[in-house]
């Protein structure tokens, strides 16, 4: 199919486009870098002045929001491409090709971004936007951007003051991994010409580049197509564009990245910049597909604008397929580790972990139907069980991975018995030895806690799970400074006995052994964990394994007593009390706090440097996560009929959409401050907050919504 000049790619490929917000600046002039004398393009009158257009949710947007506001694209393979919509790299995360090489771990940045600038006529403008150490900015596309839309992939456009067009697209394919540009010109003169320098790296992707004498500048070239290998062992980066290559090595110094600096870490990075692309988009389109260690063949490559229309092609015709933007967002975190597949739990920093894979794929999978993903997830971590434990994590260096989760395993159970049930719902077959697997690992889990493993963790006279070790974060709650634990939590955490009692009577249709002990830790829990006064649970008791001790601490983890697990521990009464004071002392519109205000400890604001973040990560933090279990637990107590739902999704649902538009773009972030206004912290696109958006979305508040059973897992 040929490219035409007048469509741009998007519509193409037969897109609607949905923008999301739109602006519109007049440029006051940036500020020029003496540093690497960037290009800037001529003010236009009117003194800094800037009108916004209306949000397409009747919002305005600042300068400052939009700065905030970060899109994602990803591979599959753990690798990724992130960025603001203002252009502005603010993280050392951001990137336009950020390759796994050992996926979902060993990544590596290789292309780092752009510097873009449009030459007519009537002078040289940029389209591009860096910040330096400094203060300077340049070379002004920021303030040129007339609209930015990230449906199906973002897309900017670009109004230049002579008045001349230019529209921006981006996107990674999923299936091949390779990172497409495309730019057009509209409402152009004779003559309209698109330097675009890449800019490079080659480092680990939680490192900062430094100009150096080893990095190597000179490009293999092979027709439309030029590599580069910038140091030994490390990925190489592949360009193919119908642009002219110009050689010209510089290093720019001294880009800045506020976010870095924000959490306390280094925020200044050297990239090195090989050359110029320069295209003609008075005679064309321009693309640019960035690979890398992309395979090499004898036959000749498509050329670059036939080839970035076919790879659009498939890659839209696959998003399209998804039925609404939420679910298209989750597949982001479904990705391969070796011959199976895992959840990240979220980007840009963290790899795949235990509890957060389990918790997340009951949304990302399950409730969006991908049964087969979900399955190829729970036997590949079939594999990983060890004295009875899930890893806790992986690492980026693909070191042993790390058991010290208690409540991994738990969930683990929790999430088997949830796709068995999906399978023979959907009437989905599940293979035979697919079933003795799982199966076995559920097994060889409650096996290893009831007769005891590491860290304490051991079933105790009572029937409860007592776990816990100096020095050691066994729960989610796993903040550790140095070797301060902040909260350590040790013996006998009340959401660990509610995973416990759960994973035991599910196993309990096969094996009467668990039955019994489900029995036995049902009636202890009910009568150690209760708080009459409040109307509340304790949220440990037997704290650090002294038997009749208890830490009444007001804390969101009771809330899996109720809801979140396929068990309601809790007579309805008591349940009711529960949530009502849940709700009253953790709820926000962004999750629940990790403790309540009042609460001696209580932090209201996640920021600082890396000591002050992890002493407010669960000190009050907010949660988004939390808020499936909390809304779950609010509809069972309330009857669970449609009237219930509904109100439960104005009130609890609807405030947690109205976050898809602003930090992670159509995600929801790890966390937010517990004083208002709330706002968003930690990574800006979580798996387990998204997971459970959609789990509340398709599963607990739909219209065909049931109550979980308590049946065993079915053995057909």
């Amino acid at each position: 199919m040929a490219v035409s000049r007048k469509t741009p790619l998007s519509l193409l490929m037969g897109v609607t486009w949905m923008p999301e917000r739109a602006w519109r600046c007049r440029e006051n002039r940036a500020g020029r870098n003496r540093e690497h004398n960037p290009l800037s393009g001529q003010p236009a009158g009117g003194g800094g002045h800037r009108e916004l257009l209306p949000a397409s949710n009747g919002v305005e947007e600042t300068m400052s929001d939009a700065i905030e506001r970060e899109w994602l694209e990803t591979d599959g393979t753990g690798g990724f491409a992130t960025g603001t919509s203002r252009l502005v790299r603010t993280r050392r995360y951001h990137a336009l090709l950020l390759s796994a090489t050992s996926p979902p771990a060993g990544r590596f940045v290789l292309v780092n971004g752009i510097e873009a600038t449009v030459e007519t006529v009537a002078g040289r403008f940029g389209i591009s936007e860096q910040t330096y150490r400094s203060g300077a900015t340049g070379p002004g596309g920021s303030v040129r951007i007339r609209s930015f839309e990230t449906d199906p992939w973002p897309r900017w456009t670009f109004h230049l003051e002579d008045g001349t067009r230019i529209d921006q697209e981006f996107f990674v394919a999923r299936r091949s991994g390779a990172a497409v540009l495309f730019w057009r010109a509209r409402g152009a003169g004779e003559s309209v010409i698109l330097d675009v320098r890449p800019l490079l790296s080659g480092r680990d992707a939680h490192a900062l580049h430094h100009e150096n004498p080893a990095f190597r500048f000179e490009p293999e070239a092979s027709g439309e197509i030029r590599r580069w290998r910038p140091y030994a062992g490390v990925p190489e980066i592949g360009i193919q564009s119908n642009a002219e290559y110009l050689h010209d090595p510089v290093w720019y110094r001294n880009f800045f990245y506020a976010e870095e600096e924000s959490r306390g870490l280094d925020a200044v990075e050297d990239l090195a910049s090989p050359g110029v692309f320069r295209f003609d988009l008075s005679r064309g389109d321009a693309a640019m597909i960035l690979e890398a260690n992309a395979p090499r063949s004898p036959k000749p490559q498509s050329p670059a604008l036939t080839r970035a229309a076919s790879l659009a092609r498939t890659e839209s015709r696959r998003r399209q397929a998804l039925p609404s933007r939420s679910e298209r967002a989750g597949e982001d975190y479904i990705v391969r580790r070796g011959a199976g597949k895992t959840i990240m739990a979220g980007y840009p920093w963290f790899l795949d972990w235990g509890r957060d894979t389990f918790i997340s794929l009951r949304g990302l999978c399950l409730a969006t139907r991908r049964i087969s993903e979900a399955r190829d997830i729970l036997v590949a971590w079939a594999g990983t069980v060890s004295e009875g434990m899930i890893p806790n994590r992986f690492t980026d260096e693909n070191e042993r991975p790390e058991y010290n989760a208690v409540d991994a395993s738990l969930w683990y159970v929790i999430a088997i018995h949830e796709y068995l049930a999906a399978a023979r719902s959907l009437g989905r077959r599940v293979p035979a030895a697919d079933r003795a697997a799982l199966l076995a690992a559920v097994e060889r889990i409650l096996e290893g806690y009831a007769g005891g493993t590491r860290y304490g963790i051991r079933a105790d006279t009572d029937g409860l799970l007592a776990a816990g070790a100096p020095g050691v974060q066994l729960t989610w709650m796993d903040a550790k400074i140095g070797e301060r634990v902040i909260t350590p939590r040790a013996g006998k955490p009340v959401e660990i006995q509610a995973l416990w009692i759960n994973a035991l009577s599910l196993a309990g249709g096969r094996t009467s052994r668990w039955r019994t002990l489900a029995a036995q830790a049902t009636e202890s829990f009910s009568s150690r964990f209760w708080r009459e006064e409040t109307g509340s649970l304790h949220d440990v008791v037997d704290c650090d394994h002294v038997a009749g001790t208890t830490d009444p601490t007001f804390r969101p983890n009771q809330i899996f007593a109720v809801g979140g697990l396929p068990l309601s521990l809790l007579s309805s009464e008591r349940a009711r009390r529960v949530v009502d004071a849940v709700e009253e002392r953790l709820w926000t519109p962004m999750g629940l706090r990790s403790l309540a205000r009042g609460e001696p400890g209580y932090v209201g604001r996640y920021a600082g440097d890396a000591g002050e973040r992890d002493a407010a990560y669960h000190q009050g933090t907010v949660w988004p996560w939390l808020l499936g279990a909390f809304v779950e637990a609010w509809v069972r107590v309330r009857g669970g009929g449609a009237a219930v739902r509904q109100e439960a999704r104005d009130r609890f649902l609807a405030p947690l959409r109205e976050h898809l538009s602003s930090a992670g773009l159509g995600h929801v972030s790890e966390i937010a401050d517990g004083d208002a206004p709330h706002l968003p912290r930690g990574c800006p696109f979580q798996a387990w907050s998204l997971g459970e958006l959609l789990r509340l979305d398709l599963l607990i508040l739909s219209d065909s919504a049931t109550l979980p059973s308590a049946g065993a897992d079915d053995e057909r």
